[in-house]
């Protein structure tokens, strides 16, 4: 979004409206995440008669903010503490356990409100589309992330940690970096967070992190002399994590703030190769034009030039793997049906305009052995029926925030009453603060919207809005998940953690919730 862009919408969002009706300006914002919070807030401050429900298809409210922010990253989400009281206003109701395309569809809440927001953000996954992909021990980033964050869907996902010494991560944004902090960091420090306790569990026993007796092969029947050869073989057996990515360091997606913390994790070493560091012409002029880039290369090269320290028993390292991309997955011989290893093709870099470099295939190839691959390539949205959708960049097609009938970009094609924000509005870029001007955008057209007429106008909208919602939930047996439900939630987690020293214990079955919230 432009600096005017954002201007402008916070010139209609400071507009106050002079006279208020006994009728309120209905609206449904779909999704109580980072994007659907905001959107409530604003549209909250900005129009005194609006009256915001929030629906969302889990019990639990703030999306990515509960299940996708890293366990050790607390700071980042008090955020909660203001979408609490958003949710709290008078005006404002939420309900969860309520799931758009199934429990209600997209026609039936632009027929209930007067103005519908889709902020339900990005829950599939990119596919690489290479051979061996559906193998066992292949994850997406995002289940990983669900899995060590509590989210109900994700309970069972059950990564064998146990098994392998080497995780692959493809990719070399903030959310590979958080995967990779998490395999790797002390569970000492881990077990005062948030993390779901199942994942906490697994990651004790985890092998990328430690050497299990067991691999000693220690039996009753060992002699002394078996077991110190045995030792002396395994004294300088690693764990490793690699983070591969398609381009350059002068390339790497994640921020400096990311990057700086892993660096730091205690006992790991770093491995990068200072040929990669290399600079091209086009690589400085990359640089140049970005500050952050340039702060993330400045640490790599740093990282690269301190080098690992000498090797010692039972040795975690991280490896970051620039100029390659996943060509295929191998099958174990051993566990057939189990990944082994990812076939990685060297590329190199091409100029396609603007100051930009691609990475294109080299036709030389490379192995690298594992038992768990996490993919970190992207998340993507999920459109519901009767909703426009640009199925090649993942994204609703809108202008401003409108809603737009087909993906040519015309504006005069607007959905009426339709909007959308977040991920679902511009890709999944972007940190928690980003929403908020993409927010403040949304809720400008829609103000500007109302005012030229192309909303019906509140004193003369028929839509029944909160009560038809409440009625049609009704008659169809859904019981949604009230704030107060989430608060009940909120206080057994709380409750249960103060006896573990941790800031809470997520409840993480549908079951449990559920009981709880009900």
């Amino acid at each position: 979004m432009t600096a005017m862009a954002i201007f402008r919408s916070r010139t209609w969002l400071s507009r106050s409206f002079s006279s208020l009706s006994s009728h309120p300006l209905r609206v449904c914002v779909v999704g109580s995440g980072p994007a659907g919070m905001y959107t409530a807030e604003k549209m909250l401050k900005a129009h005194q008669g609006a009256e915001v429900d929030i629906i969302d298809r889990l019990p639990t409210p703030f999306g990515l903010v509960r299940s996708g922010v890293a366990p050790d990253h607390p700071e980042t989400k008090i955020v909660t503490n203001q979408f609490s009281r958003v949710a709290q206003n008078d005006r404002c109701s939420f309900f969860g356990k309520v799931t758009l395309g199934s429990s209600i569809s997209l026609s039936e809440l632009r027929n209930l409100y007067d103005v519908v927001v889709l902020a339900y953000g990005a829950e599939s996954d990119r596919a690489l589309g290479i051979p061996g992909e559906d193998l066992s021990g292949i994850y997406s980033a995002r289940e990983f992330v669900w899995w060590y964050n509590g989210h109900p869907d994700c309970r069972n996902l059950s990564p064998d940690l146990k098994n392998t010494d080497t995780a692959v991560i493809l990719g070399q944004g903030n959310v590979a970096l958080d995967v990779a902090r998490i395999l790797l960091r002390p569970t000492e420090e881990l077990a005062t967070t948030d993390i779901a306790c199942h994942a906490l569990a697994a990651l004790e026993q985890s092998s990328i992190r430690f050497l299990p007796l067991q691999s000693l092969a220690l039996n009753q029947r060992s002699c002394l002399k078996s077991v110190i050869c045995c030792a002396k073989r395994m004294s300088y057996y690693y764990r490793k994590v690699y983070l591969v990515g398609r381009r350059g360091p002068a390339q790497a997606a994640c921020t400096a703030k990311e990057l700086r913390e892993i660096l730091g994790t205690k006992k790991v070493q770093i491995h990068i190769k200072e040929e990669d560091l290399h600079k091209s012409p086009e690589d400085e002029e990359e640089l140049k034009n970005s500050r952050i880039r340039k702060r993330v290369y400045e640490l790599l090269s740093k990282a690269a030039t301190t080098g690992p320290s000498l090797p010692s028993s039972g040795q975690r390292e991280l490896h970051f793997v620039f100029f390659r991309k996943p060509d295929s997955f191998s099958e174990s011989a051993e566990y057939p049906g189990h990944v082994s290893g990812v076939h990685l093709e060297k590329t190199g870099l091409k100029g396609v305009g603007s100051g930009k470099q691609i990475a294109v295939g080299s036709g030389q190839f490379e192995d690298i052995e594992c038992g768990m691959v996490l993919k970190s390539v992207g998340y993507k949205s999920v459109p519901v029926p009767s909703l426009p959708f640009d199925h090649k960049n993942g994204v609703v097609p809108n202008a401003g925030g409108r809603v737009i009938s087909d993906t040519s970009g015309d504006p005069e094609l607007i959905e009426q009453g339709l909007y959308v924000c977040g991920w679902l509005k511009r890709g999944p870029t972007g940190i928690i603060g980003t929403n908020l001007h993409c927010a403040e955008e949304t809720v400008a057209s829609i103000l500007h919207d109302l005012e030229h007429g192309l909303i019906a106008s509140p004193s003369t909208s028929t839509k029944p809005g909160r009560e038809g919602l409440l009625q049609l939930l009704d008659d169809r047996n859904v019981r949604a998940v009230p704030f107060s439900g989430w608060e009940k939630i909120d206080c057994e987690e709380r409750k249960l953690g103060s006896l573990k020293g941790k800031p809470r214990v997520k409840l993480g079955s549908w079951e449990d919730l559920l009981k709880v919230a009900m």
